[in-house]
């Protein structure tokens, strides 16, 4: 296992934030639907014409809006695929601009709409996560083969049982004890392990076919402390709100929606002191994958998950990457909600 992070090139100093750039960085901002915009955009990434259906907008003018906002720096793009996504910059650095940025973004998030757009994103959201079932309800018979194409389960389960092996030796708590949360288990693969682990273990996904392929392994093997229920974090929060000790999302980002919501959910579902465990690609070009495997994001950047899970309160732990033979690279990553002094 190679425990490097991927190489970024190291940016220079950044100039202090200068009165023409305020200037213009201001005045894009200074309208009332593009404020709207980057107020959408804190909760991820959008495509064009999935901002078109949410405001109610022709492209044609959305595009001018848009391309304001990114002149300004207000935005940036991501490609995925064929695909243009809008979102709001990675601020990573401390200098006077990034500063700025930090404090315009937290204004606007906490500045209460005057327009409903919620049922809107919902449905852009829903369709999305329909073109994710539809795909593994085609294909849950071939599950196995459609992963083995990126990076099957055999190729990085060593490395969540370790990790999880080293987490049990530093804390009690998950040795034996508490409850763990599987998001998306596929197969079932890794709920043998956490069965060892945990009191009790639940295992949550979306898709009718793929959880009865994780309840078939329950039942092979007998599990008697795993439980399988449908649906998503989102549908647990009412009722399971700081219940697991330890919360895992193997290979399950770039399938969902609004990946950044895993964060905000477990730092929810998570007791005190618990841990999420995220394994993912890192972001790549391989477009084939969104047609053959049901990607819905081509990887992400370390930075992104670390901006999740910090806008999420959860703090920072191990990370290690692994790099495969066809190109792709997995990261492990552990995060912490702080427990309660």
């Amino acid at each position: 296992m190679n425990a490097k992070q991927p190489s970024v090139t190291a940016a220079m100093p950044a100039p202090a934030l200068g009165i023409a750039e305020l200037a213009q960085a201001s005045k894009a901002a200074g309208d009332p639907l593009r404020l709207h915009i980057l107020q959408l955009l804190g909760q991820g990434a959008f495509g064009v014409l999935e901002l078109c259906q949410v405001f109610d907008i022709k492209q044609s003018s959305l595009s001018h809006h848009l391309k304001v906002l990114a002149q300004a720096g207000l935005v940036s793009t991501q490609r995925e695929g064929n695909s243009i996504f809008y979102r709001r910059p990675l601020l990573t650095a401390d200098d006077d601009r990034s500063r700025w940025l930090k404090a315009l973004f937290q204004a606007i998030d906490a500045a209460q709409a005057e327009t409903d757009i919620a049922p809107a994103v919902a449905q852009v959201l829903s369709s999305r996560a329909e073109a994710c079932a539809e795909f593994f309800a085609r294909h849950a018979h071939e599950f196995k083969e459609q992963q083995d194409l990126i990076a099957s389960h055999d190729q990085y389960g060593d490395a969540l049982t370790a990790l999880l092996t080293s987490l049990s030796g530093k804390a009690k708590r998950l040795s034996g004890s508490g409850e763990a949360l599987e998001i998306g288990p596929g197969e079932g693969a890794f709920l043998p392990v956490l069965a060892k682990h945990f009191a009790g273990v639940t295992a949550l996904d979306i898709s009718p076919d793929m959880l009865q392929k994780s309840a078939a392994r329950v039942a092979q093997e007998q599990l008697n402390n795993v439980q399988c229920v449908a649906g998503d974090t989102a549908s647990l929060l009412p009722h399971q709100a700081g219940r697991y000790e330890f919360a895992a999302a193997n290979m399950v980002l770039h399938h969902v929606p609004a990946p950044k919501t895993i964060f905000t959910d477990a730092a929810q579902l998570l007791a005190p002191g618990g841990t999420l465990l995220i394994t993912d690609l890192c972001h790549h070009d391989q477009v084939w994958a969104r047609e053959s495997c049901g990607d819905l994001w081509l990887g992400f950047e370390p930075a992104d998950l670390s901006a999740w899970a910090q806008e999420a309160g959860l703090v920072e732990g191990q990370s290690q990457y692994s790099g495969l033979r066809n190109g792709f690279q997995i990261q492990f990553r552990l995060f912490h909600r702080p427990p309660v002094h």
